[in-house]
């Protein structure tokens, strides 16, 4: 009963993960256009990085659900930094209320927008965003794997032994090519 009642925040975390995600991702257009402001500052893109690095260096920590409402609510309001999604991962993910997939899922989604705000001249480069999200994932996949090791998901082993391989960028360009949505 104590291990269950242990376990209960870090499952609220990941529920309340996956939901603030959909919120966000299918908000953000109209939120976007309500907020009526600029483009982001250039010290939102610094928290914004700090909070990234933080959220996959620890992705669990005391901070994290503070920084993922914060990148929520500041990606869906941004014009100028637009995550395209493209869930080339999501079919060899279990479900999201299933061991720690909302963190894996929205590790994607920051990473991505790291890459952007890092590259900004590279908006158009989907593959690249892609690559950088599936690279966020596994990183983000492989400290929640430190803290228990049990919650191994073949699918992410097999990304990191590509990754290892240096096979993961051609494995991304043709996930994106035949995922419905990923290519414009």
């Amino acid at each position: 009963m104590l291990t269950f009642l242990a376990r209960i925040p870090a499952m609220f975390l990941r529920n309340l993960s996956a939901a603030l995600l959909g919120c966000a991702l299918l908000a953000a257009p109209a939120s976007a256009i309500a907020a009526g402001r600029g483009p982001s500052t250039p010290e939102e893109r610094k928290q914004a990085l700090d909070y990234i690095r933080d959220l996959q260096a620890n992705p669990l920590g005391p901070q994290a659900l503070d920084e993922r409402r914060w990148m929520l609510k500041w990606l869906a309001e941004i014009p100028d930094v637009s995550v395209h999604l493209c869930g080339i991962t999501l079919d060899g993910l279990p479900k999201v209320d299933k061991k720690d997939t909302a963190l894996v899922i929205f590790a994607q989604l920051i990473s991505q927008a790291a890459f952007l705000i890092q590259n900004p001249d590279r908006q158009d480069d989907l593959l690249a965003q892609y690559q950088a999200g599936v690279e966020g994932e596994l990183q983000v996949y492989e400290v929640l794997l430190k803290s228990n090791p049990k919650d191994r998901q073949p699918y992410l082993d097999d990304l990191i032994q590509r990754r290892e391989a240096g096979t993961l960028a051609q494995w991304v360009k043709e996930r994106a090519a035949v995922t419905q949505g990923c290519l414009k």
